[in-house]
């Protein structure tokens, strides 16, 4: 018996490691789909608002959730919005992002807040968070590294231009920085997978 009760952690940890590899893959596709249509990204981003916004609206008059939560979600739509209009640009600065960020948190806790005091089934709660919580800030996060093959702009030339770098050179730099997922995934696969120069001919 103690040999299958073992067999059995086994094959759990295997599809952990296999749901991750899953993951990971989507987000990379994800991602390289994000750089190559970036027009197309940011629309797709914005009927996601739309659609969290109508959600919202419909949780207001078909369900008993608090006032607070609807607020808080319109308000963190709204800025959400409000990003879009310098995308695939962000700045950390910027108050819509700020705005972004705060009301990301505020709605977690007035979530976690209502929903911990009031029982509803798992799904509708998951259903909950995944629509009106996660969906957009995710597509933005996946977006981030949209901004890496994108040419430079008027809008950049002043936060670009240094004394030393014009707005060209400083843009090649950055793109070799990469800071966005898609970098992130390919240095992981970079480190992880073996060159071509590592091989050795026999």
């Amino acid at each position: 018996m103690w040999f299958l009760y073992a067999l059995s952690w086994a094959a759990t940890v295997l599809q952990i490691c296999f749901v991750t590899l899953a993951i990971a893959a989507g987000l990379y596709y994800l991602a390289e789909l994000v750089e190559e249509y970036t027009v197309m990204t940011a629309k797709v981003i914005r009927w996601m608002v739309v659609l969290v916004l109508i959600t919202y609206i419909g949780l207001f008059f078909f369900e008993n959730i608090p006032t607070s939560l609807v607020v808080g979600g319109i308000i963190a739509q709204l800025a959400h919005l409000a990003l879009l209009s310098s995308f695939p640009f962000f700045s950390v600065s910027s108050p819509s992002f700020i705005v972004a960020v705060i009301m990301v948190l505020v709605n977690h806790y007035f979530a976690f807040s209502y929903f911990g005091e009031n029982y509803y089934p798992f799904s509708e709660v998951m259903a909950y968070f995944t629509i009106c919580m996660w969906l957009v800030p995710f597509a933005f996060f996946v977006s981030l590294s949209a901004n890496e093959n994108v040419l430079p702009t008027i809008n950049e030339r002043r936060p670009l231009m240094s004394e030393d770098n014009d707005v060209v050179s400083n843009y090649f730099s950055k793109k070799q920085k990469g800071y966005g997922l898609l970098s992130v995934f390919n240095s992981v696969k970079d480190t992880v997978t073996p060159s071509k120069t590592q091989f050795k001919s026999y």
